[in-house]
């Protein structure tokens, strides 16, 4: 299986190859490389796409791992791009995959071609719901996801009645809990990048479900305003996850604005 060592860590990755345009996509938290299946294979016949599990996640969570940020990640992500020998790639990230592609685009502007943004925000978590997230966390940690806060979790990144939400809640009950702990402290901590966005000149798109329970709609507008070169996407019924469970509009989307990049 393929692998980078940077900055500490052992990033697992997949890499699609040929000699395309690179978008490297960067999953939500509790998630991983698989919930861009449906966009890697959309694109990969005319792009490189690499998909990625970020730390604490998927095949390159360890034994044990320190106190990081959405920087730390985002160094990750330019380190990746590095070990790939790939100058600028299109950042693609949902959610927590934004916060870090983000700050990826105010630390590593030379690595960033433009920007694709899924369900995701440039300000801090929402005070309101931050306390009834901890007690999630704590439970998912201490009595290892029990089927109710399971169903809780998967209603607010998957919504009501997805398919595929069994799939994913046995991934979620293969989690350790110090890497569990590790990566919602990390989502708490973040802080506000809203006033440096306007330094990111490179072209965005803002993709965003309707419905999404975790972000809002007002968030996600007010991301893309502060963006020189941003547009957005309503993905109307869609939640949080909206390139997952609902691929066919999201790919709509994300292929015509690549089609704009010269």
């Amino acid at each position: 299986m393929p692998y980078a060592k940077a900055n500490g860590q052992n990033l697992y990755y997949e890499d699609s190859g040929g000699d395309g345009p690179a978008i490297i996509f960067s999953h939500g938290l509790a998630m991983d490389h698989e919930m861009f299946a449906a966009q890697v294979q959309a694109l990969r016949n005319r792009w490189r796409c690499i998909t990625w599990d970020e730390r604490g996640h998927g095949l390159t969570a360890g034994d044990t791992i320190a106190p990081f940020s959405y920087y730390d990640s985002a160094d990750d992500l330019a380190a990746l791009l590095g070990h790939l020998g790939i100058e600028s790639a299109v950042l693609a990230g949902m959610s927590q995959g934004g916060y870090l592609s983000l700050r990826c685009a105010l630390r590593h502007p030379q690595r960033v071609r433009a920007l694709i943004l899924i369900d995701t925000q440039a300000q801090p978590e929402d005070p309101a719901k931050a306390p009834g997230y901890r007690q999630l966390v704590d439970a998912w940690a201490t009595q290892g996801l029990p089927q109710e806060v399971a169903d809780i979790v998967a209603n607010i990144i998957l919504g009501p009645g997805w398919p595929g939400t069994a799939a994913w809640q046995a991934k979620w009950r293969q989690w350790k809990p110090h890497n569990l702990l590790a990566c919602f402290e990390t989502l708490f901590d973040r802080d506000d990048i809203s006033a440096q966005l306007a330094g990111i000149k490179v072209p965005a798109l803002v993709i965003h479900g309707s419905d999404d329970a975790a972000i809002t709609l007002e968030r996600a507008r007010d991301m893309c305003a502060r963006l020189p070169q941003a547009g957005i996407v309503t993905v109307p019924g869609a939640g949080h996850a909206a390139n997952l469970t609902h691929p066919l509009p999201v790919n709509a989307a994300i292929e015509a604005f690549l089609a704009t990049l010269s």
